[in-house]
């Protein structure tokens, strides 16, 4: 499986960005997709994730409320609405996918750079 993100960029805080993730390859394999954020000095942390199948999701409780996770099955893409955004939520903002093939497996997007200025 193999990850591609786009829709990052600078926006004023209180503004909007829509992230999407398109996923090709094995995508019928894919249990949950999510995207997780890592801003400098320190550790990469989820954000927001949604199955496949059911379209179940979880969101960390900093972004509740304001940032919005969906999938498109018949496009194989995710995307992050981020609403209110706030200068903490700057970060590189990664796509993520979790697969059967053999044996569970990762994929992760190459990153997508997310600044909100003050």
């Amino acid at each position: 499986v193999q990850l591609v993100e786009s829709g990052g960029g600078l926006v004023q805080a209180g503004g909007s960005l829509r992230l999407s993730c398109a996923a090709s390859g094995s995508t019928f394999s894919i249990n949950t997709m999510g995207w997780y954020r890592q801003a400098p000095g320190t550790q990469r942390e989820l954000v927001a994730s949604i199955t496949r199948l059911s379209g179940r999701t979880n969101y960390a409780d900093s972004v509740k409320g304001r940032f919005t996770i969906s999938r498109d099955n018949t496009k194989n893409t995710m995307y992050l609405q981020m609403n209110s955004l706030k200068p903490e939520d700057t970060a590189v903002y990664y796509c993520n996918a979790q697969y059967y093939s053999g044996g569970y497996s990762t994929s992760w997007g190459q990153g997508t750079q997310v600044t909100v200025s003050s």
